[in-house]
């Protein structure tokens, strides 16, 4: 009986001690340099290392074992070069987009500012660099289209505008209609104390507004310009209807004054006066030069070509009407003569045309008015200032 309990215990202890061995030996043979089972290669944070810093799998793994002591892998030298290299590896991705210091911050964009529904374009830094990298952005050039396009688009309320200023949610029957006064302030009533709106637009005005307007909660102001006063311009010369204009605009072209004054037919040209600045004179001809701006304050006026200065000749002797003849380029002798109502009877063949020379000495040249009549020799071309005399007969 003793002999039965015994056998159980004594295979058990057999069956214990080889599982042990077994263990003992598979661990050595996983210490072992080729074992498949410690095959970095297969391991997937070394797979994910070795990516990362685009080296072999096995030598991170080298570096790990080496390197690291048991249980302190946090602190190990594979992060502090992985850490290394990773940021070698962003300095040569700087490098490749150029070293240009402005990469180091996402561009500006513009980005809608709303207030209360009016919506104004802004410009916000997404991301602000260090200010050891930045450098100053680079200004927009103003270039004469770009000018003229914002100046046509825009106006600022002025002194003795009428603006129409109504409460969205909050009809009434008082009138919305406010002057801007002297000193270029409105006094609406819902505000408290007068407001400032001189150079403003009407999208400003009606943020204002909202904030002053303490007995609503987020009120929906809109303001519209119903009378034009502040922005004038004055046109005079060959208009039909000279006098002020008014711009709608911080700058109107110069051919929509030009059709609102009716220009007359003979006009010409356009010289504009302006503070600060020379006249200069607009060839109403050329259609690009029509587009100039005009901007409040301007003198317009508005005139005909002036008339070509009268360039003449003069004749005497033996011709039915002696004096001075109105000259033009080409004109001929025989020409001259008969626009001075031709010879009369006692008139001979020769003719003398004296010619004044640059020194103001005059030379003189005798020419066969029969011989050009005739054909034998050529007209001779008349200059302006020449005297010319017909010669009596022999």
């Amino acid at each position: 009986m003793k002999n039965l309990t015994i056998a159980p215990l004594l295979l058990i202890a057999s069956v214990a001690i080889t599982t042990s061995g077994q263990v003992r030996s598979t661990a050595a043979d996983n210490n072992q340099p080729g074992s498949k089972t410690t095959n970095p290669s297969q391991n997937p944070a070394n797979l994910t290392r070795a990516r990362v810093l685009g080296r072999d799998a096995n030598a991170v793994e080298r570096d790990a074992n080496a390197a690291a002591p048991a249980g302190n892998i946090g602190s190990s030298p594979l992060h502090a070069r992985a850490k290394s290299d990773f940021n070698n590896h962003t300095q040569s991705v700087a490098s490749r987009r150029g070293n240009n210091p402005s990469d180091n911050s996402f561009p500006s964009v513009p980005t809608p500012i709303v207030a209360s529904g009016v919506s104004k374009v802004g410009t916000a830094n997404v991301k602000k660099a260090d200010s050891d990298n930045t450098t100053p952005a680079t200004s927009i050039t103003n270039s004469t289209s770009s000018t003229a396009t914002l100046s046509s688009q825009v106006y600022r309320v002025g002194i003795n505008d009428v603006l129409d200023i109504q409460l969205a949610d909050s009809p009434t029957r008082n009138s919305t209609l406010f002057t801007v006064l002297e000193g270029g302030l409105v006094e609406y009533p819902l505000a408290g104390d007068p407001i400032t709106v001189a150079g403003l637009t009407t999208p400003e005005i009606a943020a204002l507004l909202r904030q002053r307007l303490k007995l609503f909660d987020n009120p929906t102001v809109v303001v519209n310009v119903r009378d034009y006063a502040s922005h004038t311009v004055n046109i005079t010369g060959f208009v039909a209807a000279p006098g002020k204009k008014t711009l709608r605009r911080e700058a109107l072209p110069l051919y929509a004054i030009l059709a609102e004054a009716l220009v007359l037919p003979e006009a010409a040209r356009a010289t504009i006066s302006r503070q600060g600045r020379a006249p200069f004179v607009v060839d109403l001809k050329d259609p690009n030069l029509t587009y100039t701006l005009v901007v409040p304050g301007d003198a317009i006026k508005v005139s005909s070509m002036p008339p070509t200065p009268t360039e003449f000749y003069f004749i005497g002797g033996e011709i039915n009407s002696p004096g001075q003849k109105a000259y033009h380029p080409g004109l001929t002798l025989t020409q001259a003569i008969l626009a001075s109502g031709g010879t009369n009877r006692s008139a001979g063949s020769n003719v003398r045309i004296s010619r004044e020379g640059t020194d103001g000495r005059l030379t003189t040249e005798e020419h066969n008015l029969r011989k050009i009549l005739s054909g034998k020799i050529p007209d001779p071309v008349v200059q302006k200032g020449d005297r010319i005399e017909v010669s009596e007969a022999n």
